[in-house]
This record gives C-alpha cells, structure tokens and sequence, in this order.
C-alpha cells in the first residue's frame, strides 16, 4: 500500500514540474522542435559570448547546446528508422564534435556552421508536421 501511495505521488510531482515546465501536452513532434529551437539559441548566445570575450558564458551555452543534440540524438530510432536515422546520429555527433572545437578555439565560424547544420535539420523536420 506505501509503495503505491508512494508511486501515486511520484507521478503526481512529476505531472506538476511537466506542467510548471509550461510544455503542457505538446506533442512528441513540437517538443523536438523546441529541442532544434533551443539549440539554436544557445548556440548563437555562445557566439554573443565569443564576441564580447565571455569565455564561461561561452562554455555553458555550448554546454547546453551539446547537451540538446544529445537529447535528440537519443530520440533517433536506428533501429526502425533506417538510413535517415543513421545520418541523422552521424550528423548530431559530428555537430557535437564541432561543437567542442568551436568551444575549444573561440570559433564563431563553426558556430555559424552547426547552426546551418541544425537549421537544415529543423526546416525538414517542420516539413513533416
């Protein structure tokens, strides 16, 4: 009975933070693409970063763009996804590798690049809603 009373509230409190976040009940679909969005304004506050010589506000905003190609690398489905899935896992593991080394040499223009890169990804994305 604890353990189901316990169950019940841990699934309450995580409805609440899911609600608080404001993501509501978007779909699988919009929530990727506020992954895409969200990447993409984290990449190009690092190059504001870049330019003003805030190197630890840089390292965080690349931090967490990294952090995003990651979560939507771990919704690729290789498995049933195919060759698209397979690019689409190189490809989010290359804009990840770039991202290091835009971190790593101040580089505004592999920033310019990955953001491309993610842009193309996101407008074929949108393609499909």
């Amino acid at each position: 009975m604890y353990a189901m009373a316990k169950s019940r509230n841990g699934a309450k409190q995580y409805a609440d933070v899911h609600t608080a976040s404001g993501l509501g009940e978007e779909s699988p679909h919009r929530l990727i693409q506020m992954l895409m969005e969200g990447f993409l304004v984290r990449v190009n506050s690092a190059k504001g970063a870049i330019a003003h010589g805030d190197m630890e506000a840089k390292s965080i905003y690349i931090s967490k763009a990294m952090g995003i190609v990651g979560g939507l690398n771990e919704a690729v489905d290789i498995e049933h996804g195919g060759d698209i899935a397979v690019n689409l896992n190189q490809l989010y593991g290359y804009i990840n590798m770039r991202l290091l080394q835009a971190s790593g040499e101040n580089n505004e223009q592999i920033l310019d690049e990955v953001a491309s890169l993610m842009k193309d990804i996101k407008e074929a994305w949108d393609a499909i809603g």
